[in-house]
């Protein structure tokens, strides 16, 4: 059994810490407009749903967060301009998959997990870090689009990230998932994608984490290291890019006061949930259902 680094409790109370601080301004930031209690409780549901499947599977919250947001405001339920609904996940996830990054740090440097190769796993974070966060950083800078076509952009590309998980699921059927060690081809490959990946994440509040747990799920290596990279590597790109949208202003603090406590408790659950699943049962289920939801909000708008 490994011992518990010193530096990891810290961290985790810390950051932990930091995260209540900010919970205590979006309650300040929240007007007394707060949507019925039934609305409140439907949009914590989402929250709870959408951090289940994003540090489960390494699949931002955003692929259930964007078409749930676009749906509630068309049926009327909550009001969210079409501008706002990027930002608000950026919001979001910065709570949800943070948590999330805190329960998979603490189950890989923790001492009951004595498989995953600690050093392998901190080289593929690093790598993805810094291929990542600036291109996130240039895109969110220089480059601009209107918030319908990122959305209509995003279904389609959701849809093809779903239909993807599944082929490579059904590809890996039967294959024993030991892969440790990744080869050149795999830094190169890791590299490439994240750097798509940040460019993404700029436009669709996720990218980085989706394209390299793919990669990495593909190539099979161990659930447990695909997932926390994936997951790590996304709240930190959502936590660098978030203040982008809090300078633009007209954030609805009202409803994120609802949905960031379901994101807490979906990401508080999902390490559980992943290990309960196993890794085939696990992207089947999110991958059908970000295909099936995207598919029918891209039909019916």
């Amino acid at each position: 059994m490994r011992p518990e680094p010193k530096w990891l409790r810290t961290t985790i109370a810390g950051i932990a810490a930091s995260l209540a601080a900010g919970y205590a301004l979006v309650f300040m930031a929240a007007s007394g407009n707060l949507p019925p209690i039934i609305d409140g409780l439907m949009l914590y549901g989402v929250g709870v749903l959408a951090a289940t499947i994003a540090n489960s599977t390494g699949m931002g919250g955003g692929v259930v967060f964007l078409p749930a947001f676009e749906y509630l405001s068309t049926g009327g339920h909550v009001a969210i301009a079409a501008a706002q609904i990027v930002g608000m996940s950026f919001v979001i996830q910065s709570f949800g998959m943070t948590v999330g990054s805190l329960r998979w740090l603490n189950h890989i440097f923790g001492p009951n997990d004595t498989e995953t190769n600690q050093v392998t796993f901190t080289r593929l974070l690093v790598l993805v870090l810094v291929c990542s966060l600036p291109t996130l950083l240039l895109a969110q800078q220089f480059i601009t689009s209107p918030p319908e076509l990122v959305l209509y952009a995003f279904k389609a590309l959701s849809i093809a990230l779903g239909l993807l998980v599944l082929a490579t699921t059904w590809a890996a059927h039967g294959k024993v998932r030991d892969r440790k060690q990744p080869e050149f081809v795999d830094f190169a490959v890791v590299a490439v994608l994240s750097i798509i990946g940040g460019g993404m994440t700029a436009f669709f509040s996720v990218g980085t984490g989706e394209l390299v747990a793919l990669y990495l799920f593909v190539r099979q290596f161990p659930l447990v290291m695909t997932a926390a990279i994936a997951v790590i590597a996304s709240a930190a790109n959502v936590l660098v890019g978030v203040w982008d949208h809090i300078a633009f202003g007209g954030m609805p603090w009202e409803v994120l006061l609802f949905v960031i406590p379901g994101a807490v408790t979906g990401a508080y659950v999902a390490r559980g949930f992943a290990l309960m699943l196993g890794p085939i049962r696990l992207k089947v289920f999110a991958a059908s259902w970000i295909t099936l939801s995207s598919a029918y909000l891209l039909w019916a708008a």
